[in-house]
């Protein structure tokens, strides 16, 4: 994946087309396992008071940083690695939600570009929540920042066991890129798409739903090689915060749409425009050329709140990919 969140849009297995995106059994390991990991490097299992300690210092962190979007692509990056083809009983061999991503050689893998800026905003929360695994910090900052943001509020849960040497480690070329050609020798995009979310265990109104996330952040052309410098919309001089707060970090870059700090279904009204100022991928663009993508992004473009729901579905699913948590089940906050 070249640029940011590019197509890391998820959706159901590869069974019919439908709405139970998330199957928890799959996705618990081993508890006596996890314990024996826990006690050997003198950590004690999280709780509900730390997770809950740990959420309200990120909302801090991202609403006076303006970090959502880079906090939504480090999860993913280190969930998308997931092949559904390998049982989790070979955790990390599965790859997914297991923190990895923080180790080199993972963090330098050319999608990855860029979120070790990530990983030094979420540095000074995690010293003072050690309990809370990198495996679990991830995917509850990325959570957090979607509902910052103004998106939906996601049915997280919490306890991953946690990676915690560069051996667990995902090979490179799992994450999928943003415009042709191809890695995976696909001839367009949706195809492309597809072979690296089905192998996930999504299927194509998945793939939209998550998509939708591009409603935040930007490409920068030295990481991804991707976009444009600079344009009217992130060069800070218009309000890009859904909520009308000014502040935009770092400046310059392609966004996706107009108010790249607010997640909302816009993304799925803008992509048929043409706009120079706003980026599009081929992988955008083939949501609405694929005759089974397209009714789903025309679904959502009318119904924001069909939007939220599947997305929620989806990132939840994204979120859990490979993981082992302790206790079984899981910690919900």
């Amino acid at each position: 994946m070249r640029a940011s969140t590019a197509g890391l849009a998820v959706a159901l297995s590869l069974m019919a087309p439908g709405y139970a995106f998330v199957q928890p059994s799959s996705f618990v390991g081993n508890r006596a396992q996890l314990s024996a990991v826990r006690s050997s490097a003198g950590m004690q299992m999280v709780t509900k008071e730390e997770l809950l300690e740990a959420r309200e210092a990120l909302v801090k962190l991202i609403d006076s940083t303006n970090c959502a979007p880079i906090m939504v692509r480090l999860a993913w990056h280190d969930s998308g690695t997931y092949n559904k083809d390998i049982p989790v009983s070979e955790w990390p061999r599965c790859g997914g939600a297991n923190g990895s991503i923080r180790f080199e050689p993972e963090i330098n893998h050319g999608a990855n570009a860029g979120l070790v800026n990530g990983l030094k905003l979420l540095e000074p929360i995690h010293k003072k929540h050690p309990n809370v695994g990198w495996a679990d910090l991830l995917q509850l900052a990325s959570a957090t920042a979607v509902e910052v943001a103004g998106g939906p509020k996601i049915d997280m849960r919490y306890g991953r066991k946690t990676v915690e040497s560069p051996e667990g480690c995902a090979d490179e070329g799992y994450l999928p890129a943003a415009a042709a050609p191809f890695p995976d020798g696909s001839p367009e995009p949706q195809g492309h798409l597809r072979k690296v979310f089905y192998r996930m265990g999504f299927d194509d109104r998945g793939i939209v739903a998550l998509s939708g996330a591009h409603t935040l952040g930007r490409a920068y052309p030295e990481r991804s090689g991707f976009g444009k410098d600079s344009t009217k919309y992130t060069d800070g001089s218009t309000v890009i915060r859904g909520d009308g707060k000014p502040g935009i970090g770092r400046k310059g870059g392609q966004s996706w749409t107009y108010k790249w700090l607010s997640f909302d279904n816009s993304y799925f009204s803008i992509i048929p425009e043409t706009d120079e100022e706003l980026l599009k991928l081929e992988t955008d663009n083939a949501l609405f050329l694929d005759e089974a993508m397209r009714p789903i992004a025309l679904e959502y473009k009318k119904d924001q709140d069909k939007f939220f729901d599947d997305y929620a579905k989806a990132h939840k699913q994204l979120a859990e990919l490979g993981s082992v948590f302790e206790p079984e089940g899981g910690i919900a906050i």
